[in-house]
């Protein structure tokens, strides 16, 4: 067992995943092991650039496009579908109402909204297929053949078919995606408690776990779960930020830790 007290993000430049005795990696999967990120950043702004045009047509408003770079970044990445739909609006000074994840696509809800944005996502899914990062999987592999065990949790419904698309069914020992958070009541990121859960069906402790993220709110949401290790992977969200959050090393692919 490693020290439980923890390291401070001043420890660690890039430590040796293989000598820490750690038990367990808990991974996001969109940004950390498949390029699906960018699939999904890319629906949200065909998303949100569509509504906010329709919008600005209806009440005579400006059209300000969705950012990738401030819009996705700050109030999106990493967090479940609805509540990405409702942190943007509200910070355009919009308020629907929630409704509920059975309405229609064309429905001017949170949910419809977000409903919307998974058939853009799952359309090009489909079209495009799943790219992975080869050195992710490559660590993920090596850490289980020394023995250790592989969860990932990540804040998307898709998580499934993204994982049999890619053709990582059998990746991983324990999944936490969005449709589980949903069945069992679970916050979303940056709250701690699917990353938790992770842990949990591993059967390991946070404290000799490690998490693996690429967005700030899933940064945060590990160092909340008091895990011995945060790895954040710049993908966009910038180290300082992915430090402010917590992350006690910052590398660009998980793949640089391959011994």
């Amino acid at each position: 067992m490693i020290n439980p007290k923890g390291i401070s993000p001043a420890d660690v430049s890039r430590p040796d995943l293989f000598s820490m005795g750690l038990d367990a990696l808990i991974c996001d999967l969109d940004g950390v092991v498949t390029d699906t990120a960018s699939v999904h950043a890319a629906s949200w702004k065909d998303l949100f650039d569509g509504y906010l045009k329709d919008r600005a047509a209806r009440d005579g408003g400006p059209f300000i496009p969705f950012s990738l770079a401030e819009d996705y970044i700050a109030l999106v990445d990493g967090k479940p579908r609805y509540d990405g739909v409702d942190s943007f609006l509200r910070s355009r000074g919009i308020v629907l109402p929630w409704g509920t994840p059975e309405d229609s696509v064309e429905a001017e809800t949170v949910c419809g909204l977000g409903n919307r944005k998974n058939t853009l996502f799952r359309a090009a899914l489909g079209r495009d297929g799943v790219t992975l990062f080869d050195g992710a999987v490559a660590v993920i592999r090596a850490f289980k053949q020394a023995g250790g065990r592989v969860a990932v949790v990540s804040s998307s419904k898709n998580c499934g078919p993204v994982l049999d698309r890619a053709g990582l069914s059998d990746l991983f020992d324990a999944t936490v995606d969005g449709l589980l958070a949903a069945e069992e009541g679970l916050p979303g990121k940056p709250a701690p408690d699917t990353f938790l859960r992770g842990a949990a069906l591993l059967g390991v402790a946070p404290e000799s776990s490690c998490v693996v993220e690429d967005a700030v709110s899933g940064v945060a949401a590990g160092v909340a779960g008091g895990f011995r290790l945060v790895v954040g992977i710049d993908r966009g969200a910038g180290e300082e930020a992915l430090r402010a959050a917590g992350a006690h090393c910052v590398v660009r692919d998980l793949g640089e830790f391959l011994p």
